[in-house]
């Protein structure tokens, strides 16, 4: 199922500065969550395995099933909406996974996508966006009118953005530095989001866009450096890099009431 994965010049001196120790395989099939079973053949190209679970009362009484699964103690990798690279740190070494969704997708922008989640592996940050809310989950749920897919998809949108905030400055030196075709790539990527960024606020007004997928536009903005209007803006701060999950909750709070 997994594969090694031959890295190209660029993305490999990347690993070798970011996290030199982070394995790459190419998986033969498409995923959202690994099931046990196959994320412990993971264990093939690692030297030890350390599933993570999180407590129950960080989640809602109705979460969905799929995030309570993920929190529980089998072994699982990835989480619906991680995109066509996902990477876990329960293994030792760090694993990073292509899934099979890549197929067609341009070799500029799959290697930035590979260099990004090995960046994102270097920050030793949490794998999931419920590691990064933690109890603040439950706070995040009672502070929006969405239902629980709404929350998932509104709280991980959240924590893409605040990624974003920390791996930008990296992206960014990469296009005048030493990686010009993976900046090119990443400088490419934000401008074909640009004129959807920009046109948010009349796609949700016209009910064209629900909110938490105007939030995911918005979050995937930040790592590009793109200017966001009102009230996303308010994401793309040094204070939501510095105080996270509480500064998440506090802006849906403020938002959600504003939309009432």
């Amino acid at each position: 199922m997994f594969t090694p994965r031959e890295l190209t010049p660029a993305v490999e001196a990347v690993r070798t500065e970011h996290a030199p120790e982070t394995v790459v395989l190419d998986c033969d099939r498409d995923f959202e969550t690994l099931p046990a079973a196959r994320a412990e053949e993971l264990g093939l190209f690692a030297d030890g395995l350390e599933p993570a679970s999180h407590p129950d009362d960080w989640l809602p009484e109705d979460a969905p099933e799929l995030l309570i699964r993920y929190a529980g103690e089998a072994f699982t990798v990835g989480l619906p909406g991680d995109g066509s690279v996902a990477w876990t740190r329960q293994t030792t070494p760090p694993v990073v996974i292509v899934k099979a969704r890549v197929e067609g997708t341009p070799e500029p922008f799959l290697h930035f996508l590979l260099a990004e989640a090995i960046v994102e592996v270097g920050l030793e940050i949490p794998e999931a966006f419920l590691g990064f809310f933690g109890e603040e989950y439950r706070a995040l749920d009672r502070a929006t009118p969405l239902d629980p897919a709404g929350t998932y998809q509104l709280a991980a949108a959240l924590y893409d953005g605040w990624q974003g905030l920390l791996t930008r400055p990296v992206f960014a030196e990469w296009e005048t530095g030493d990686h010009p075709d993976l900046g090119a790539a990443w400088a490419d990527a934000g401008s074909r989001l640009e004129e959807r960024v920009t046109g948010l606020p009349s796609a949700v007004a016209r009910g064209e866009t629900e909110f938490p997928e105007a939030t995911e536009l918005a979050c995937g903005a930040i790592k590009h450096g793109l200017e966001l209007p009102a009230p996303f803006a308010a994401l793309d701060t040094a204070a939501y890099r510095e105080h996270g999950a509480s500064y998440a909750v506090r802006w849906a709070e403020k938002t959600f009431d504003a939309l009432e």
